[in-house]
């Protein structure tokens, strides 16, 4: 009775380069759950010039009938004698992994599940195929390279790879590879056993009295690395009713137990190890089947986030909840990836509250010496300090001076008056390029002289972001409870006591101000309602009013419960991106900014930061008063973007409007000493 395969895998690369070491152990571990069938080109290469004949007869003999679930037959070659051999069988199984060169072949990629290229330095790869070969295949090595050479020039196999892994022969390769075979959509289902494995490991987890300054808790330990994030609740000193600022959170990319996620042109790019996957489809399919469809661990007293992923969900992901596809053009800036995330293996979160900062570890890790590290650090740490402000301060230009945004606002309100929108959250930027600077010591900077609940600091390899962001895009409890915290309206902080209360007072009872918060909290509402139980949608908090270092903001509160068994990355993506962003109704009126933003890709801006915990849990702000910033050229300098914007109404006035954007954009500016550009 035939047994059809529900998962084929071919690997493939240049002599070497360890494919059958690699085979054979990934074939080990996939044999735990059940049936693998393994086959070996070099059984079926007719002597030392037939890579050609043998890939050709791989397909048809081996490949076809075994990915149809029919036993394979073929003529295995004798290498000792140089001809052919008896003939040679292989049963199906539910796994079939074929490795050799040609495995990867154009006619056998249609019938492959996945396909994975083994990469391995030309010097290495001769001396330990020679090794494990010994002087039979020293005769041979020049005119099989060839033959390699051949076929790798008309058939570009490593472009089509599903996983590249380069191979270290030091046994870490096949975990690695089955790491990233299970984010693949086509292997999912089948790796299921595996995934449910992993997703059932619970982190090493201890507490440590202490409170430390999270930011000089990060700098001792991250700062150096190269793939960070840090979520800070930097606004200690200011009222929290609703406890926004009770927990600190950060981890780095720092062994190879971590996974490191970056989503860039409709195609996710997925580090696990030495191995890297290439994954088709939108981001939202991937956290649904990375976070949401991998089971959630049970919640862990009070702890916020169990190692799942943290990192940024950029606005151009509005190509995929109902948004256009902008993308930068040839010449535009630098941009961020679409979204781009960590899987962390040791965690940090500090608990202002309680005093307390809790470790956590994954089992694989030196989950002991990670906590030895940080009970040292603690009571060394003083405060971060920030920086003077840079000096020469950077110089700013805006995309839009004010005659071209009061344009555009007038603009905004005619496609208002022609009833297309009722709000258009309109934007712009401000860039300095080439700047001299360290990211981490602008992130000093701005949370000094902007306190926020949703600070961040990220760092993603050539981009870097400073935030210190009063909103908060939704959250998820682990007990699907969601959130929304829209912020729509603003004023500057007064000199004086009396000017403060005055412009407070303004902002709380302006019409204008309230009617754009309602309008974004009706939307969210709606946003939330398609996954939630209807009967638990509520506003227990409409239009107040929040103050900071450098503004007064209004914000509302809208919550939710999700239906049982609703997907929580659906529910993010229903949301997505944020409201208070776009406007309202949100998908018509994101086409219509891309047409008054002239094209222009926000890219982090408008977008969300936060953590997507194993608990099921999530926590996303909103990505505003925010320095992003992508490495230079120039040895040390830093591209600076600022996003700023505002809210347009058919009442709004295109100077006040424009004032806006001036006042949201002091805060960042005026800790780097910058000044706002132009009038």
């Amino acid at each position: 009775m035939a047994t059809s395969p529900v998962l084929v895998l071919g690997i493939d690369g240049r002599s070497g380069a360890g494919k059958s070491t690699l085979a054979a152990e990934l074939a080990t571990a996939l044999r735990r759950h059940r049936e693998v069938a393994l086959f070996h080109l070099e059984d079926i290469y007719p002597g030392w010039d037939g890579l050609e004949a043998g890939t050709h007869a791989y397909v048809t003999e081996v490949l076809a009938p075994l990915s149809r679930g029919e036993a394979a037959s073929w003529n295995s070659w004798d290498w000792a004698a140089s001809t052919a051999g008896p003939r040679s069988t292989l049963s199906p199984a539910p796994v079939v992994i074929i490795e050799g060169v040609g495995a990867g072949c154009a006619a056998a990629r249609p019938l492959l599940d996945a396909l994975i290229w083994v990469q391995v330095p030309d010097a290495t790869r001769k001396d330990r195929a020679l090794e494990r070969d010994g002087e039979v295949f020293a005769a041979h090595w020049d005119d099989w390279a060839e033959q390699e050479n051949d076929y790798l020039g008309s058939d570009a196999v490593p472009e089509y790879a599903d996983v590249t892994v380069a191979n270290r022969a030091d046994g870490s390769a096949p975990d690695h590879v089955l790491r990233a075979l299970k984010s693949l959509p086509r292997c999912s289902p089948a790796l299921s056993p595996e995934r449910t494995e992993a997703a059932a490991q619970v982190p090493v987890h201890t507490a440590v009295p202490a409170a430390p300054d999270a930011a000089a808790l990060f700098e001792a330990l991250y700062t150096g690395e190269e793939h960070a994030v840090l979520l800070e609740s930097s606004n200690l000193h200011f009222a929290d009713p609703r406890q926004r600022n009770r927990y600190s959170i950060m981890a780095a990319a720092t062994t190879e137990e971590c996974a490191i996620y970056e989503h860039r042109g409709g195609a996710g790019f997925l580090r696990e190890g030495t191995a890297t996957a290439t994954i088709t489809g939108g981001f939202f399919e991937w956290l649904a089947r990375s976070w949401d469809a991998a089971g959630f661990l049970p919640e862990q007293g009070e702890l916020p986030f169990i190692p799942g992923w943290m990192g940024h969900l950029g606005y151009e992901l509005k190509r995929e909840t109902g948004g256009s596809d902008i993308r930068p053009a040839p010449g535009d800036p630098w941009q961020p990836a679409d979204a781009a995330l960590i899987r962390p293996s040791q965690v940090v979160v500090v608990d202002h509250h309680a005093s307390t900062v809790h470790l956590l570890a994954t089992a694989a890790t030196d989950a002991e010496g990670f906590f030895d590290r940080v009970r040292e650090l603690l009571p060394q740490l003083p405060a971060a300090a920030a920086p003077a402000p840079l000096d020469p301060a950077p110089a700013f230009t805006s995309r839009d001076n004010r005659p071209a945004y009061l344009a555009k606002v007038r603009a905004a309100q005619e496609q208002i008056r022609l009833g297309n929108s009722y709000e258009i959250c309109l934007t712009t930027s401000l860039r300095a390029e080439a700047v001299p600077c360290d990211p981490w010591e602008n992130y000093l900077r701005l949370r000094a002289a902007n306190p926020a609940p949703f600070a961040h600091y990220l760092r993603f390899g050539d981009m870097a972001a400073a935030s210190t962001s009063p909103e908060r895009f939704m959250s998820i409890g682990a007990d699907g409870w969601m959130r929304a915290e829209p912020i729509k309206g603003t004023r500057p902080r007064g000199a004086t006591p009396e000017a403060d209360l005055a412009l407070m007072d303004e902002l709380a009872s302006s019409p204008k101000d309230r009617a754009e918060n309602i309008m974004i909290v009706d939307l969210l509402r709606n946003d939330l309602s398609h996954f939630a139980d209807p009967r638990t949608l509520s506003v227990p908090r409409l239009c107040a009013i929040e103050s900071y270092a450098s503004v007064h903001q209004m914000v509302s509160t809208i919550d939710a419960r999700l239906r049982p068994g609703a997907s929580r990355a659906e529910a993010i993506a229903a949301a997505f991106p944020a409201g208070s962003m776009t406007g309202a109704p949100k998908v018509s009126t994101m086409e219509i900014l891309d047409s008054l933003e002239d094209g222009a890709a926000r890219g982090l801006y408008s977008g969300a930061v936060g953590y997507f915990s194993a608990t099921g849990a999530a926590d996303l702000s909103v990505v505003i008063r925010t320095l992003v910033m992508g490495r230079n050229a120039a040895r040390g300098h830093w591209d600076l973007t600022l996003g700023v914007g505002g809210a347009i109404t058919a009442d709004s006035s295109p100077q006040e409007e424009w004032d806006e954007v001036r006042t949201k954009a002091f805060g960042v500016l005026s800790a780097l000493g910058s000044v706002f550009p132009g009038r």
